[in-house]
């Protein structure tokens, strides 16, 4: 997207910036403002929690290290109840810190400094997911046991509940679901970047089994093929 010194129009997207430093809010705002979003900044997740409660946004970018109540802690906390996306920026981009932010629910992770195209690029694509237009007609669906998976839109039914999915997750039942039954390597499911040694992507399927499976510790549908990957356990 071009850089303009127009102000973004009022249905651009809204963004909340959730950094401590003043400094790299300013300049973080001014960059996103520039390319055509909407942008609220919060210097702390007490502030961002205010924001929340009063204003409509489509996704967060997040600090993890802030004074108080961490990033890691807020994310956790908002995916209790909240779908909104969140992009963790961080220093701390080692596996290990990857893994913190999966297991408290963020959808993308990126580590400082970064290339400023590569935080636009991250946030076109979270943006394009979670705005996408309605499903066609013939979205394959997949069943398996009381669940329903609509590929296309990446929707998880049971009965008249939404299953809230993170991107992530979405797309690792798109591709176990579009593998007709047949396992899928970890290299296949891991995240681009990521090692498929790592335990980034054993923490998304221990997530997703703590959505679909009466035991996660047994599971009947999201199942570990020993030496190989997983695949997904679909009704007949």
């Amino acid at each position: 997207m071009p850089v303009t010194d127009i102000p973004p129009p009022d249905d651009a997207p809204h963004i909340l910036v959730v950094d401590d430093d003043r400094r790299l809010r300013a300049l973080l705002s001014s960059f996103l403002r520039k390319h055509g979003y909407r942008v609220t900044v919060a210097a702390s997740a007490a502030e961002a929690r205010a924001y929340l409660a009063s204003l409509a946004f489509e996704m967060i970018v997040l600090d993890v290290m802030m004074p108080g109540e961490s990033g890691l802690d807020l994310a956790a906390s908002l995916r209790q109840t909240s779908t909104i996306p969140i992009l963790m920026l961080t220093a701390r981009s080692e596996a290990v810190d990857r893994v913190r932010g999966l297991e408290a629910g963020v959808d993308d992770y990126l580590g400082k400094p970064y290339e400023p195209k590569e935080l636009l690029l991250r946030i076109a694509s979270i943006l394009r997911r979670t705005r996408a237009p309605p499903a066609p007609l013939d979205d394959v669906c997949l069943k398996f046991g009381p669940f329903l998976f609509f590929i296309e839109r990446g929707e998880l039914r049971s009965g008249d509940e939404i299953i809230r999915l993170t991107e992530r997750e979405r797309e690792i039942l798109r591709l176990l679901g579009s593998s007709s039954g047949a396992s899928v390597s970890r290299e296949a499911l891991s995240a681009p970047g990521a090692s498929a040694q790592e335990r980034t992507i054993d923490v998304q399927i221990n997530r997703l089994r703590r959505k679909i499976e009466r035991d996660p510790t047994n599971p009947l549908y999201l199942q570990t093929v020993r030496g190989t990957g997983y695949k997904l356990v679909v009704d007949p």
